[in-house]
């Protein structure tokens, strides 16, 4: 290997130095020695790309096998590769093109055909498919592969009546065989001939009768074509074989229930979900989509989480069980609940992540910074390239007003780097903490890349816009801001107050009056001691004094803290330019 490095470096000096002082041109080496330079880079190329494959770097094998080809188009071996290396990329128009070469370029190599049969497979071009495999098969017609691949190749093209030709002339070589059965029964199927699919499986039951897993597949033929009864049928059967199969109770729960029974669908259920046999990512997976559910039907809630139960009290000391319980708590609002269990999950299994963040979540959400930080101090040292545990560390430091630790764990999520709305999150609360502290332009320019990532996030429209009136800066544009979250979110009464404040600090106050009175339309505004104050400055302003001072009292009644209010009161007029 070392005189072969030394030979390399000793032929790379011969062309720097075809390239330095003396400039001599490429025709003054020797052709044989131009071949033999050009063959060596090239050899190197391959065999560095053969390197970097083996390794899992695919990205740079295809640049290497691509440089490869510019030296040496004529190796078929390098196009099969690059196919093979394009199929692991998930490309599958470049992978069809490298196979096409390939295979072009050597008819016999049988890889390089079935990687082209592949290729077209996986660009839907199963047609093109059977015929590369029919072609194979006349190289080697005892291939049970080559005929079984042909018939699936054809099923998936629609032509059915081949393919279960096909399937038939298989049959027949290899006898009974379950997956021909399968594919078969498939065919029939989407004919939409049941019983032709029914009888393909029940020649299975006849010669393995104890085999559970035909039985259920003949009871799904049933119900695909809703054919209750008979699916119904084909499940107590299987429950006087296995009185305790997990599936055919679920099965028949699900016909009891669509029945109107509700009594029998519980007890089957129950009966399933107390089956310690019956794996847990199964019953996760039943359960799971109560979880969607909830959001729309809210009956659904007690139901789920009756089964969530059954699982916990199924396998008491798997984490993914309490986790599973505690998601259906939290989606159904009950919090309390949902910690506890999140709780007992991370106790018995501490490095799932997806769990520590549901439990930040909350906590967030439940507004318990105490708890928020002491977590997320925790979830940063154990998950240190999690995004999420530095966002939610940002948070609990910005509710405890801590507003240095806020930045500088915030800076750390952005330095990681997250999903493009994460990283919004993490702007849109970095304004907010820069404005608390009074870093105003800091805050504004993260406030323009939130709205140049979200150009609809009215939640930080209304905040800029606001922030921006307090301080009596461009008001133009805070106009414009505001005007638009409410286009966007038209019936939000702290949007209509912020466009109000902001038409006052630029003195149109009758049009202040107007929108401000629209956001006292809400229930919401009227017991919000901010949205009172501002309306009786506006009042003040449009010489309605009397009715401000009312209003200024009864926003002091409701609790309004603004700096101006009790001189505004005690003086009975208003006063500009105070802080809020």
């Amino acid at each position: 290997m070392r005189a072969t490095g030394i030979l390399i470096l000793a032929i790379s000096g011969l062309l720097a130095a075809s390239c330095g002082s003396q400039r001599k041109s490429a025709a003054s080496i020797p052709a044989p020695l131009q071949q033999e330079i050009l063959a060596q880079r090239a050899d190197s190329l391959f065999f560095a790309a053969q390197r970097s494959k083996m390794l899992g770097d695919y990205k740079t094998a295809i640049t290497q096998y691509s440089d490869y080809l510019r030296l040496n188009r004529q190796n078929a071996a390098v196009y099969y590769e690059l196919s093979r290396l394009f199929m692991e990329a998930r490309n599958p128009q470049y992978a069809l093109g490298f196979a096409r070469r390939a295979a072009g370029m050597d008819s016999t190599n049988k890889w390089y055909q079935l990687s082209l049969a592949e290729a077209f497979s996986v660009n839907d071009m199963f047609d093109s498919a059977a015929i590369v495999y029919d072609r194979l098969m006349r190289i080697t017609p005892q291939d049970d592969d080559l005929l079984f691949n042909k018939g699936l190749s054809l099923a998936k093209a629609n032509q059915f009546s081949e393919a279960l030709r096909i399937f038939d002339s298989l049959e027949m070589r290899v006898g009974l065989n379950d997956e021909i059965v399968f594919q078969k029964q498939r065919i029939y199927m989407r004919l939409r001939m049941p019983d032709n699919a029914a009888a393909e499986v029940r020649r299975l039951i006849v010669q393995q009768p104890e085999e559970l897993r035909y039985w259920g597949l003949l009871a799904e033929i049933y119900e695909a074509v809703k054919r209750t009864a008979d699916a119904r049928a084909v499940y107590d059967t299987i429950l006087s074989i296995d009185p305790q199969h997990p599936r055919a109770l679920i099965a028949v729960a699900n016909l009891e229930k669509k029945n109107g029974n509700e009594a029998r669908y519980r007890a089957f259920l129950l009966k399933a979900f107390h089956n310690p046999d019956f794996n847990i990512d199964e019953k996760v997976s039943f359960v799971y989509p109560y979880l969607q559910m909830l959001e729309t039907d809210t009956t659904k809630r007690d139901e789920g989480i009756m089964l969530a139960n059954l699982i916990v009290e199924s396998h008491p000391d798997d984490a993914k069980a309490y986790a599973l319980r505690a998601d259906m708590y939290s989606q159904a609002d009950v919090p309390d609940s949902a910690l506890i269990n999140y709780k007992l999950a991370l106790d018995l299994d501490s490095t799932r992540f997806s769990v520590w963040y549901q439990l930040m979540y909350l906590y967030s959400r439940t507004e318990q910074p105490d708890s928020l930080l002491r977590v997320s101090n925790h979830v940063k040292q154990q998950f240190p390239r999690e995004f999420m545990g530095y966002y939610f560390n940002g948070l609990a430091n910005y509710f405890k007003q801590r507003y240095d630790a806020a930045v500088n764990a915030l800076s750390g999520a952005l330095e990681i780097g997250g999903e493009k709305r994460f990283v919004a999150d993490v702007y849109a609360l970095l304004g907010d903490t820069y404005h608390a502290s009074g870093f105003h332009s800091r805050s504004d320019s993260c406030y323009e890349i939130v709205l140049g990532m979200r150009p609809k996030d009215h939640i930080v429209m209304n905040n800029y816009s606001y922030y921006l009136s307090m301080r009596g800066e461009k008001l133009d544009k805070a106009e414009a801001l505001s005007r638009k979250s409410i286009e966007l979110k038209p019936d939000s009464p702290t949007y209509l107050d912020t466009y109000a404040w902001i038409l006052f600090r630029l003195g149109r106050y009758r049009d202040a009056k107007v929108w401000i009175e629209k956001a006292l339309e809400f229930n919401e505004a009227q017991q919000d001691p901010d949205v009172l104050e501002h309306y009786g400055d506006i009042l003040f302003n449009l010489n309605e004094k009397e009715k401000a001072m009312q209003f200024w009292q009864m926003a002091k009644a409701r609790g309004a803290n603004s700096h101006g209010l009790a001189r505004k009161i005690a003086e009975k007029r208003y006063i500009k330019n105070m802080d809020r």
